[in-house]
Order: C-alpha cells, then structure tokens, then sequence
C-alpha cells in the first residue's frame, strides 16, 4: 500500500484513532502516544510489526502494525492497518464495565450556565447528601 516506514502522526490519522494529523501529533506531544513503549515525536517512522500504545480518555489501546498507509481511507480499510492486543481488549471491556457500573455522580458538561432542569437535579443531589 505505502512504503516500508511511515510518520506515525500520519499512520494515527490514516488508521483513524485521529480525526486530523494535527490531534494525532498533539496527543504524541502529550505523550499519549508510545512506540514500542518508547515516547515519540511526530516524525517518528514506523514500520511492521511495531507496536503502538495509544491513550483515547480513559482508554488504552495496544495495537500491532500490521499495514502501512500514508492516506485515509473508509473504517474497514483503516482497521486492517492494525491488530488490537486480546490483553487491550479485555482490559478496555473491564474499564469500560467499570466506568458503566460506577455511581455517577453529577456530570456537569462545559455547555456554559446550567438549565432549569440542571439546577434542579444539582439541588436534589445536595440533598440526598447533606451538602
């Protein structure tokens, strides 16, 4: 499909883990973003058989290279690019249980002042815990 080594901030964004190679060299500068459990930088070729550890929220994806390609293309395309590892797997459905089972307390999403509805669900919560 490409050549034998490829950007990984372009392979992250072909492989469709980023919506843009700009977020996909953001989150390496961040450091969420390991090569063979090595920190990169942007520019850093890939080739097969690499693994990639990738930090999405409070998910970690451990991935093998098992394609290269400089360009994006549809979903089932982009996942043969890769080989998620059965421990990442299990270990995303766990969290992923975890986070469902999880009391969840009051989640407020940044959408500026809270509604009507939201204060009064603010005020009910305050009182069922004595706050």
């Amino acid at each position: 499909l490409a050549s034998a080594r490829v950007r990984i901030d372009k392979w992250l964004w072909a492989a469709r883990f980023f919506k843009t190679r700009s977020l996909a060299a953001d989150a390496i500068g961040a450091g969420k973003v390991e090569v063979n459990d090595e920190r990169v930088k942007p520019a850093k070729p890939i080739q097969l058989g690499d693994t990639i550890s990738v930090r999405l929220g409070p998910y970690l994806h451990v991935v093998r290279v098992r394609g290269l390609s400089e360009r994006r293309g549809p979903a089932t395309v982009a996942a043969t690019l890769y080989e998620e590892t059965a421990e990442s797997v299990a270990a995303r459905a766990k969290l992923a249980e975890q986070l469902r089972l999880a009391p969840a307390a009051f989640v407020y999403e940044e959408k500026g002042r809270p509604t009507k509805r939201d204060r009064r669900e603010i005020d009910r919560f305050r009182d069922e815990h004595g706050r």
